[in-house]
């Protein structure tokens, strides 16, 4: 059967109690008969075996490598863009 855990809203007082998934919640405290709430406790989840990450899946060929990660940013088209003022014989070299 599983374990519930309540938690008074008055006292605080925790407590846990072995019930059937089909039995009535405990609605009172056994101390002060103040209203309780029940606890819902974290679950740990263990991952065993194969097939969790990327490198656990053979690839049909040589050895796969991750693809290039490539960034694009936003630019203003070439034709909106200001063009670079021309060289003038003084500074252009021959």
């Amino acid at each position: 059967m599983p374990t519930y855990g309540y938690r008074c809203t008055a006292c605080s007082h925790e407590f846990e109690r072995e019930q059937r998934i089909t039995e009535e919640p405990i609605k009172v405290c056994e101390r002060c008969d103040a209203p309780v709430k029940k606890i819902i406790y974290p679950v740990g989840i263990s991952f065993k075996g194969s097939g969790f990450y990327v490198n656990d899946y053979k690839g049909s060929g040589p050895a796969a490598t991750p693809a290039p990660v490539t960034t694009t940013t936003e630019s203003a088209p070439a034709a909106a863009a200001t063009p670079a003022p021309a060289a003038t014989p003084s500074t252009a070299k021959e």
